[in-house]
């Protein structure tokens, strides 16, 4: 997750948008994670996935990747930290490299430590705290529809993967003009994505639409979903659970009525 608003003085200044945006990636992630704590750890990956891709998403970024030995990888707006989860037990031994996670939202940043052992860092996207060229590949799933300036993030992205590095990403896309859109979500089009890429350095490699991939495993899908009835359970009328309730309701909508689609793109630095 990635946005930031700033005042007059530069400090960092809340807006609706950022309350929403809160809510569904910071106040539901500590829902998230006590309910994979009474549930059981082998619940935690697809819960913590919720919103970053299916398997098969993650498997089609994952090759683009191309992680081997001790590649160095970033993981931009990681949220619980599932998708990276994910990727090292699907990719070791053959990957054996550091991982490093970069969340600004301070109780998903902690949780992914604690669910996976993974080192997670707060911070926003567009101010990673990493010198350049730090590592090999990174991949940014459902974070760019969320920030305010996809250029900076981009660029920041660049900065931080070295000459010829590989990036995943994820991102929600609208296809025209929008009936309703949910607070805090700035869909970029194909075209503007495209050229905002171009702009900061990546060239594009592949690109998919997420829909002509397989839908998650049953398995998956039913572990994901009893996280998702117990946080209900729990947590159902705290003003914070409806209001990510109402933001999920409104893409739900949009996506069924293909308004906004899930794209895959695979790209690297020029």
């Amino acid at each position: 997750m990635s946005r930031r608003t700033e005042g007059a003085d530069g400090t960092a200044e809340g807006t609706a948008a950022d309350s929403a945006l809160e809510a569904e990636f910071d106040t539901v992630a500590a829902w998230t994670e006590r309910a994979v704590d009474e549930l059981g750890a082998d619940h935690a990956i697809p819960a913590a996935c919720r919103g970053s891709g299916r398997p098969a998403d993650l498997a089609w970024l994952a090759e683009g990747l191309d992680l081997h030995g001790d590649d160095r990888f970033l993981d931009a707006g990681s949220g619980l930290g599932g998708p990276t989860a994910w990727l090292a037990r699907e990719h070791a031994p053959s990957w054996t490299g550091p991982a490093v996670l970069a969340e600004p939202m301070a109780h998903a940043a902690a949780a992914s430590r604690r669910l996976f052992g993974l080192p997670a860092t707060a911070a926003w996207t567009e101010h990673l705290p990493l010198p350049d060229d730090a590592v090999d590949a990174a991949w940014c799933l459902g974070v760019l529809d969320t920030t305010g300036d996809e250029r900076a993030l981009l660029t920041e992205l660049h900065r931080v993967l070295r000459p010829g590095g590989r990036l995943g990403l994820l991102v929600l896309v609208a296809r025209g003009e929008l009936s309703e859109e949910p607070a805090g979500n700035s869909f970029p089009t194909d075209d503007s994505l495209h050229h905002d890429l171009a702009t900061t350095g990546f060239r594009v490699l592949d690109r998919l639409d997420a829909s002509s991939l397989p839908d998650a495993p049953a398995d998956w899908a039913r572990r994901a979903e009893a996280v998702d009835a117990v946080v209900a359970r729990d947590h159902g009328d705290h003003p914070d659970f409806r209001e990510a309730d109402r933001q999920q309701e409104i893409l739900g909508r949009l996506m069924a009525a293909k308004e906004v689609v899930t794209v895959l793109v695979r790209a690297r630095t020029c």
